[in-house]
């Protein structure tokens, strides 16, 4: 396996993670009257992550940027793994992307500003490293 797929599999492991911290306390804050329902609008009142506790919903707003950014990472990793590009830049790329993931979490979940876009921001760069790496 690639330094990049290795790295993309963590990932993953990462949102499994991220989810059990984002739910856990969603559920105790709601109650399973509201979490294992079917989530209707009006039976609700308002969305679910507005219901929660400031730090809940930054726990689930990170859960859902992890999904956007996996998505990136993912055709990244593709891209860069069945075109033979896999370097050492990548696979540095593609830990860059885990390690900046992994911190964007506490970061997020505790409001660090500016932190948390920074971090953000250097996932983001070493990812569109990669397809850039991947082209040329």
């Amino acid at each position: 396996m690639t330094p990049e797929l290795t790295a993309l599999a963590l990932a993953g492991l990462l949102q499994v993670v991220q989810f059990a911290l984002m739910s856990v306390p969603a559920n105790l804050e709601l109650g399973p009257g509201k979490t294992l329902g079917p989530r209707d609008p009006d039976r609700l009142g308002k969305p679910l992550i507005e219901q929660v506790s400031p730090r809940t919903g930054r726990l689930f707003r990170a859960l859902n940027n992890h999904f956007e950014g996996l998505i990136l990472f993912t055709l990244a990793v593709v891209v860069v793994t069945l075109s033979g590009q896999s370097s050492g830049f990548t696979a540095a790329c593609a830990w860059a992307y885990l390690a900046a993931r992994v911190l964007y979490v506490p970061a997020y979940a505790f409001g660090l500003v500016p932190w948390r876009s920074l971090i953000w921001m250097v996932g983001f760069g070493a990812t569109t490293l990669m397809l850039l790496a991947a082209l040329f």
